[in-house]
Order: C-alpha cells, then sequence, then structure tokens
C-alpha cells in the first residue's frame, strides 16, 4: 500500500548507549575539573557532544545525573569471597570496598562531598547509594561465612566503619590502602568489634 512502512517501530528509536556512556563520563570529568557548583546540564551536553535535551530525557535534573554517573562507575556487588574463617573474609571484603573507594579520584569525591552540603536532591541521592552499597555488603556477610558467633548487627557495622576508615585515609591522611593498613583494620578495629566477648 503506498505510503505505508514495513517494520516501523512502535516506540520511535532504541536509546544511544554510546550516547549514554558519553554523557556519564562527560559528567565525572567536569566534576572533576569545575566542581558541583559550576557543573551544568548545558556543560555536560557540550562536553558529551549531545544537545540538552538529550539529557533532559534521560535525567531530571543535576544531581540525578551526578548520582547517574556515580553509580556507572562502580560497581555494587562484592565478588564471592572463597574465605576459609572470618579474619581472611573480613580482609577480602574491606579490601574490594578499599577498592572500590581508591578508584574514585579524590578530585570527584571532593566535588561530591561539597555538592552534598549545598544540594539536598544530590545528598539524598549519594544516601540512596551509600544504603544500596551497604545492603549489598551485608546481604552475604563476609563471604557468607558460617560457624562464627558475630554480635548482632556486625555486617552493618562493618558497612558503617571501613569505609569511613577508608575515606578518611585517601582523603585527610593521603596514604594509600595497602595490606598492613586493611589487616590493621581487620585485626585492630574489626575482629575486636565483631566478635562477642
Amino acid at each position: 500500500m503506498p505510503g505505508t512502512r514495513d517494520a516501523e517501530p512502535a516506540r520511535g528509536r532504541p536509546r544511544d548507549i554510546g550516547r549514554d556512556l558519553a554523557i556519564l563520563d562527560a559528567t565525572l570529568k567536569l566534576l572533576v575539573e569545575v566542581g558541583y557548583e559550576q557543573l551544568s546540564i548545558e556543560s555536560v551536553a557540550a562536553a558529551a557532544g549531545v544537545g540538552k535535551p538529550t539529557v533532559y530525557r534521560r535525567y531530571s535534573g543535576k544531581a540525578a545525573l551526578v548520582a547517574a554517573a556515580v553509580e556507572h562507575r562502580a560497581a555494587s556487588v562484592p565478588p564471592a569471597v572463597d574465605a576459609r574463617d572470618l579474619r581472611q573474609a573480613l580482609l577480602e571484603t574491606a579490601g574490594w570496598l578499599a577498592e572500590q573507594i581508591a578508584e574514585q579520584e579524590i578530585g570527584l569525591l571532593g566535588a561530591l562531598f561539597a555538592g552534598m552540603r549545598s544540594d539536598r536532591d544530590l545528598a539524598a541521592e549519594m544516601r540512596r547509594i551509600l544504603r544500596r552499597d551497604e545492603a549489598a555488603m551485608t546481604a552475604q556477610p563476609f563471604g557468607g561465612v558460617r560457624g562464627e558467633h558475630l554480635v548482632p548487627g556486625a555486617a552493618g557495622l562493618f558497612a558503617e566503619i571501613v569505609p569511613a576508615l577508608v575515606v578518611h585515609r585517601l582523603v585527610f591522611v593521603g596514604e594509600p590502602i595497602d595490606q598492613s593498613f586493611l589487616e590493621h583494620i581487620v585485626d585492630d578495629i574489626l575482629l575486636p568489634l565483631l566478635q562477642p566477648r
């Protein structure tokens, strides 16, 4: 029949994944370069080589865009840990978490901290991501080690303590997360706290 098109999609074009990645990468780069306050949808669109409406079709605003970029950068599920004892499981889980945090540039962490102080929406998004990550860490605590007697809420304590110590070490002390520091966290802090006396 004249004027008809074959195999026409019912809901328009599929989303261009390349554009998605370009937008998220541009967001992270600009966050480090100019900070959260100076970052804008316009600047992200220009850096990604897309129009501003393309960004707004995907994200409701700056906070949602930044949260999506942060989630894209970091894996949220800890690896399966094949550990025979609690200490080894703690070392491996803490090491994975430290690596996840250390992969974030110091400038990015600083931009996020500053942005959270001035933007309630960003603070809410970052807390949502934190709760998601804590849930992932506590769903199968310490590699599923069994037969160990732990205090109630041990996995939650782990999720509160380790990120704080890692961020303090990286951002404020300016030292790397090496094996001796991980052993200090596990032997001197976690094991005494997580096991009942």
